[in-house]
């Protein structure tokens, strides 16, 4: 799944957003709790390679991409695992999307409107 959203904003400013409020991209994709275990972060520049297990109830999959920041856009690619046949593509990447724009507000809040 990809997702990509403009900004105005500098792009050290949206580097520090997205580091500090990370977690919450992936929490409660869809309606259903997430809860992020053995999570790996990795910036090469404005590039974060990302990795970690996504655990909903008890059970869990591997879920593993990137996110890089340019001057005028950030792109999130992630690989789901099983939880992309559990929620509709659509649903699922609007809630991204809403999430990144959430961390790219001035305040750097945490995808709440």
């Amino acid at each position: 799944m990809r997702v990509t959203v403009s900004h105005n904003r500098r792009k050290e400013e949206i580097v520090r957003s997205l580091d500090r409020s990370f977690d919450d991209l992936f929490k409660g994709l869809g309606n259903v709790p997430v809860k992020i275990v053995n999570e790996q972060r990795r910036w090469t520049g404005s590039r974060m390679d990302f990795a970690f297990n996504a655990k909903v109830g008890i059970v869990s999959t591997p879920i593993k991409g990137f996110v890089d920041v340019t001057d005028k856009d950030v792109t999130v690619e992630a690989d789901l695992g099983w939880l992309e046949r559990l929620f509709p593509a659509e649903q699922t990447k609007a809630a991204l999307a809403g999430r990144v724009k959430g961390l790219l507000t001035p305040t750097g809040s945490n995808g709440a409107r």
